[in-house]
């Protein structure tokens, strides 16, 4: 009898230990779950800055006649769309492309330095989180939100290109899919392979 009782001792401790690493793994199950399947799917809408006055002795002009159209166009695309927040940098073209959807939205232009990316998207992250973002950028920065976003490596866009739109989903696993589209009256593609610094 006391043979019997020694060894189930050892099959006690055993079941014991498995019973615990179980708790453990279906802990660390629940987090995982929490913290990848029960995070929001975050929307970025990307545009470069419409059309601008060409100014050799400015870096910071105004819209042309052509940019303050497609401004125009974006209230007509977007006004509907549920934007939560919006964003450009401190330059007046970036700042005047989405000027006509925030008024139209009711909403601020939150301004962010060209340079700061990765603050831009750390913003993001913190405070708007499964919301659906606007932002203005310029023909190098776009493609350094999306890829810092989680999504592919753009070129810099050609300094002639004007139309295009990037729709970023980040997902929760923080992987993102790209929608590339054109908006509004066509772009001269091509021309000129756009290295202006923002």
């Amino acid at each position: 009898m006391a043979e019997q009782i020694a060894e189930s001792k050892p099959g006690f401790k055993t079941a014991l230990v498995f019973s615990m690493l179980f708790a453990i793994l279906a802990a660390i199950l629940v987090f995982a779950y929490y913290a990848t399947f029960r995070r929001p799917v975050t929307t970025l809408i990307l545009v470069r800055h419409a059309e601008k006055i060409i100014d050799p002795n400015n870096t910071d002009v105004d819209l042309n006649a052509d940019g303050q159209a497609r401004a125009q166009e974006l209230v007509r695309m977007f006004g509907d769309a549920g934007i939560n927040a919006i964003y450009a940098t401190q330059y007046k073209r970036t700042q005047e492309t989405v000027k006509p959807l925030a008024d139209r939205l009711g909403l601020p232009i939150n301004q962010v330095n060209a340079k700061n990316t990765g603050d831009l998207l750390a913003q993001i992250r913190a405070q708007r989180s499964g919301q659906t973002i606007f932002i203005a950028g310029h023909n190098n920065t776009v493609p350094e939100i999306i890829a810092a976003a989680g999504g592919p490596q753009y070129e810099i866009i050609p300094e002639s290109e004007y139309d295009n739109l990037f729709i970023v989903t980040i997902y929760r696993t923080g992987k993102a899919k790209v929608v590339k589209m054109k908006y509004g009256k066509p772009s001269e593609s091509r021309i000129g392979r756009g290295t202006m610094v923002p």
